[in-house]
């Protein structure tokens, strides 16, 4: 057993709450508070109501989240929002989440695990966005088909693959999510071959202009490994139960 404050205060060190900046509706941190003793732990893509009711028909105390539940600003309780809120609350759940904190953690971060798990060589962060960089990249010593069954082997699932660059993968920049938006700085960065989440319809197109191999791996698949890592995280350090909630998108 653990005390929640404790915990809490441990991930907002770890993952440096304080300094990392983030979207206005990420909201990072502590978000639902629940009873101060903490037995069992999930972590979670997203912090979504069937989410939410499969945490706690597994009887968790704390659920951690890489989506909050504040991504579309404030709006009124009611609804879905409410019988959210109203699940937790009765449950005594409760929800944190860690965003961009999360995704650029140097060893527990999205990017990180992807770009260890692709056994990338030669990696450091790139990519600045407001003050911090958001990505890793490295070498991949092989062609853009072996860096896709490499992903395809990690993510459990194909990429969609723009393959517009050259037959080497090259350099690779990893960022989770929705990177498929920052393809031109991508580019100009010297980045060869792109693995990434998702991106707008135009970043093919795009992708194919600028001669930049993309493999747009599913935003879901590739921000599930961070929140596994924060939470065998805190299982090690204080001898919790923990499980990972799959609940993906397709997306």
């Amino acid at each position: 057993m653990a005390c929640l404050d404790e915990i809490v205060a441990f991930l907002d060190e770890e993952l440096r709450l304080g300094e990392v900046p983030d979207y206005p509706g990420a909201v990072n941190g502590l978000q639902m508070q629940g009873e101060q003793e903490v037995r069992r732990v999930a972590a979670a893509v997203d912090a979504s109501l069937p989410v939410v009711k499969k945490a706690v028909e597994a009887g968790m105390d704390l659920l951690v989240v890489h989506h909050g539940m504040f991504w579309k600003g404030a709006r009124p309780v009611t609804g879905a929002t409410y019988e959210k809120f109203k699940t937790a609350m009765e449950a005594g759940l409760a929800i944190y989440s860690a965003h961009i904190p999360l995704d650029v953690h140097p060893v527990l971060g999205n990017n990180a695990r992807l770009s260890a798990a692709l056994e990338l060589q030669d990696t450091e962060p790139f990519f600045e966005w407001k003050g911090t960089r958001l990505g890793i990249r490295g070498i991949f010593p092989g062609s853009l088909d072996q860096l896709t069954e490499r992903v395809t082997e990690v993510l459990g699932s194909p990429p969609h693959v723009c393959a517009a660059g050259p037959d080497a993968a090259g350099t690779v920049g990893v960022i989770s999510g929705g990177g498929g938006e920052f393809l031109a700085a991508v580019r100009e960065a010297g980045i060869d071959t792109f693995l990434t989440g998702e991106g707008p319809h135009w970043s093919y197109t795009e992708a194919e202009e600028l001669g930049l191999n993309v493999l747009y791996g599913g935003h879901y698949l590739t921000e599930t490994s961070g929140v596994r890592a924060l939470v065998d995280l805190l299982v090690g350090k204080y001898s919790l139960d923990g499980q990972f909630i799959d609940h993906p998108t397709g997306m």
